[in-house]
């Protein structure tokens, strides 16, 4: 991957990783479920009007929308309204990396490389420090919901790679992107009707102090998070493996952790920062690329026929 793709992967990891101070804000005002479709149908109205839907398979369209959009945000903002921390949320939902790479191997038989194999496994080790912290804390089931939404953003990881890499012109990730967020609108409206109520729909409308940072971090969630970031995400996995870019996703967690801390007061033990090191520790390392000898041109030279010209090589 160049130096530039790895700039660029480093500038969503920013994005996403201030992405959980953002939902924290809306939490306080709206109820988890109604908070996803909101997210979403801000996008999903102006696309259905002024996009056009671009030319990519349907099943790998839905496959984004429903993994990425609707699991994920489904499990991750659940997981934080019970009460799971902002900044360890941005830590286990980078589960998501060793996930895309267990299901492009294993369902869509992408090569994985020794390297990435270690670098995941360390990782992965660092989430199952955090998981049992949070177990001795009576705070597990919180923990497995934010989780869930990791294998969610895996199901959409892999499906938007299917739908950018398909036969064809390559579609216009950013379309992409925008046509992924029609999916999640409607069954989360219906499940927050459903289980949070009109109620507390309605009540989440109401003037009041946190209705403005609400506001707030729902637009950065809908520009910043979902048009910027995930347009770029979009556009990297158009051009390398799912399991290549993945792994940057877990660098979110350093920005998430760190702004926790400073604007929301969050205090880590020694078992969160090992865990977070850990994890930080084995994306660096899975993400290196190998470094390859050059061959030496003397032998292919030798072997071209005399009379062949440069221009036939």
């Amino acid at each position: 991957m160049p130096l530039s793709h790895r700039l660029l992967a480093f500038s969503v990891a920013l994005m996403w990783g201030l992405n959980f101070i953002a939902i924290n804000a809306s939490l306080q005002q709206f109820p988890p479920f109604l908070l996803v479709a909101l997210r979403f149908a801000v996008v999903a109205i102006p696309t259905l009007l002024l996009v056009p839907r671009p030319q990519v398979p349907v099943k790998w369209l839905i496959g984004y929308g429903a993994g990425f959009g609707t699991l994920q945000f489904l499990f991750l903002y659940w997981g934080m309204a019970a009460g799971f921390p902002t900044g360890l949320a941005s830590l286990v939902l980078q589960s998501s990396a060793p996930f895309t790479v267990l299901l492009g191997a294993t369902v869509f038989r992408e090569r994985v490389s020794g390297r990435q194999l270690a670098g995941l496994g360390v990782a992965t080790a660092g989430l199952a420090v955090v998981g049992w912290q949070q177990a001795q804390a009576a705070a597990f089931a919180p923990f497995l919901l934010v989780l869930a939404g990791g294998l969610g953003w895996a199901i959409g990881n892999v499906s938007n790679a299917r739908a950018m890499n398909g036969a064809g012109p390559r579609p216009d990730p950013l379309h992409v992107t925008l046509w992924m967020s029609v999916v999640p609108p409607v069954p989360m409206a219906l499940l927050s009707l459903v289980v949070e109520g009109p109620t507390a729909i309605a009540r989440s409308f109401a003037p009041g102090p946190e209705l403005l940072p609400a506001l707030v971090g729902l637009a950065y969630t809908v520009v910043i998070g979902t048009l910027v970031g995930s347009g770029i995400w979009t556009w990297l996995m158009a051009r390398h493996p799912a399991g290549m870019v993945a792994p940057f996703s877990m660098l979110v967690p350093v920005v998430g952790l760190s702004a926790s801390a400073l604007l929301l007061g969050e205090e880590l033990g020694v078992p969160q920062v090992t865990g977070a090191a850990l994890v930080i520790a084995g994306v660096l390392w899975g993400s290196r690329a190998r470094h390859v000898r050059p061959v030496a041109l003397s032998a292919p030279r030798a072997a071209v026929a005399p009379g062949r010209s440069r221009a036939a090589r």
